[in-house]
């Protein structure tokens, strides 16, 4: 927390304290998307933001994002006490979003709806910028159970401005420590199902655990090209990656386009097994093998490739007429 934000905790009227809040430097623009001059606030997330971002946060559920107006709301003290305690958007981004990946745009104030919908979503409600060990899940569970780990994390993030610390661990109820990083991209799909009149928009969905990570829809096309990147926190009890393609309907239930499995443990086995890829020059470590009872075409390598590690996957779609895709998986260390 700021010194000018401590200065703001002496008593006096709420909304003048929010504005002078607001008047800091860092909170004269839209803590997602850089537009001047926020009108709005997440009172439990402890940012200003824009009428555009606004509406946005309001989608996503008061148990997530609770948006007041600086001008017309009335808030408790406990909000202005929270918001103040943060100190602004600059130091509410350091937490939410200190692990942007470096190909990952964010978003302009002249952005499109859905691309503000989708870095919006992923920074709070699916948490992929947090710190990994700061991150919760909570599934399909109720609104009130999900308030409720909000909540944890909130006094978590809360621990975190007071005390900068991050070698502290988490024990509460509700978290879940992470291993690594699993960066998937989604490269192409070919012969995939037709599910309209004569064509598809497919959509690619991957899910680890109770994290559930989307592609864009490519509107009429069998052969959609995507070259796509999702980031997956891998816990430390993983399972298989889970992966679906659908076909994108406005005023019906999404069709089902084949799913299949990807086997992540040859991968990180491999990664652990060589530890620092930087060290080593180009070459194989490892391979995931196809058989009757996985969805490869052909044989997976692992490869150690400038410094990084990767492996190249080709697909056939389970449980539908036809369908392959491709895609690359690339793990990373915590400490990376």
């Amino acid at each position: 927390m700021s010194n000018y934000a401590a200065g703001l905790g002496k008593p006096g009227s709420g909304k003048r304290r929010i504005r002078d809040l607001l008047n800091q430097p860092d909170n004269r623009v839209c803590a997602d998307c850089g537009a001047s001059d926020p009108k709005w606030a997440s009172a439990n997330i402890g940012v200003f933001i824009c009428l555009k971002c606004c509406s946005v946060h309001r989608s996503l559920g008061t148990h997530i994002s609770k948006v007041l107006s600086v001008t017309l709301d009335d808030w408790s003290d406990e909000e202005v006490d929270s918001m103040i305690e943060i100190g602004g958007n600059a130091s509410a981004n350091s937490i939410y979003e200190a692990f942007v990946p470096e190909a990952y745009s964010k978003p302009g104030p002249d952005v499109s709806h859905d691309q503000r919908m989708r870095f919006i979503r992923s920074k709070y409600e699916l948490q992929e910028f947090l710190k990994p060990s700061l991150r919760i899940t909570s599934g399909k569970c109720s609104k009130k159970n999900s308030a409720s780990l909000r909540s944890s994390l909130s006094r978590k993030i809360m621990d975190s401005f007071r005390t900068n610390s991050s070698s502290e661990k988490i024990f509460q109820e509700g978290m879940v420590e992470f291993i690594g990083l699993l960066k998937v991209t989604i490269k192409k799909g070919t012969n995939l199902a037709i599910r309209d009149m004569m064509s598809s928009d497919p959509y690619v969905v991957l899910n680890l655990g109770k994290q559930t990570l989307q592609t864009a829809v490519v509107n009429s096309n069998l052969n959609p090209v995507w070259n796509q990147e999702l980031m997956l926190s891998v816990p430390e009890s993983y399972g298989p990656v889970k992966l679906q393609v659908y076909d994108y309907d406005t005023f019906s239930a999404d069709d089902i386009m084949g799913e299949a499995e990807l086997d992540i443990q040859p991968l990180i086995t491999s990664a652990m097994a060589f530890g620092d890829p930087e060290m080593f020059g180009d070459m194989q470590i490892g391979k995931w093998l196809k058989s009757h009872d996985n969805p490869l075409i052909d044989d997976s390598i692992i490869n150690i490739v400038d410094g990084k590690v990767k492996q190249e996957v080709q697909l056939k779609l389970q449980n539908v007429e036809s369908g392959e895709l491709e895609l690359e998986m690339e793990w990373l260390p915590l400490d990376q």
